[in-house]
């Protein structure tokens, strides 16, 4: 399963590749919003520059011309650029035409089995449904995860399945399980996986020992 890591932060991809777990990252308005009125596109030419693989970069207009005028400029900034298109009616026909164009396509904000099928058969390159927010309605984020899955591999679509909203190491882990090509995730969550007591601990004792010794 590769690790994506779910931020515009320069400062969190840095870190994040200087460990070597990531192998993407995706980005959306809000989070770019966050880091202050930056250029979107010298900010995704940034976040290119640190990571090899797949960037991905959210489209902001709902209507489809709209869409393909944003999703063109953004593949042009590099070529791990990933273009993200909403599961929308427009959304879905922005997909199928910047594919064919040769620019890869993340749906997101996915919700159901079903919007997954069309995503695929729209050539999506990645399909993102959103596990935490589907949680935050009373849902099961994992089971929407593990019906996409089920339903990919009984086509052998090459469409990529991307967990995302993930809250904590639980969705990882269970991600993984069920097989999920991707996980994207906070920088929080990837130190969460990092983190153990009883790791902190050992290392603890095994250090006051090694004293003890007169070492």
């Amino acid at each position: 399963m590769k690790f994506f890591l779910d931020t515009a932060n320069l400062d969190e991809i840095r870190e994040a590749a200087a460990l070597g777990l990531i192998d993407g990252v995706t980005t959306n308005p809000s989070l770019v919003a966050k880091e202050g009125g930056v250029d979107f596109k010298q900010h995704v030419a940034a976040i290119c520059e640190i990571v090899a693989g797949d960037v991905s970069a959210e489209v902001t207009s709902l209507d489809l011309e709209g869409m393909l005028r944003e999703g063109r400029e953004y593949a042009s900034v590099a070529k791990n650029v990933v273009v993200k298109c909403p599961l929308t009616m427009d959304g879905l026909k922005a997909t199928r035409q910047l594919t064919s164009e040769g620019i890869r396509v993340n749906v997101t904000l996915c919700f159901s089995a079903a919007q997954a099928i069309l995503a695929a058969k729209a050539g999506a390159a990645y399909i993102s449904p959103f596990l935490g927010r589907l949680d935050d309605t009373g849902q099961n984020g994992l089971e929407l995860l593990a019906d996409i899955v089920e339903i990919y591999r009984n086509y052998e679509w090459k469409t990529e399945v991307l967990a995302a909203s993930i809250r904590s190491p639980v969705h990882v882990i269970e991600a993984a399980r069920i097989g999920a090509d991707v996980a994207t995730m906070p920088f929080k969550v990837m130190e969460q996986l990092i983190k153990h007591p009883l790791t902190d601990k050992g290392l603890e004792q095994f250090l006051a020992d090694w004293r003890k010794g007169g070492r």
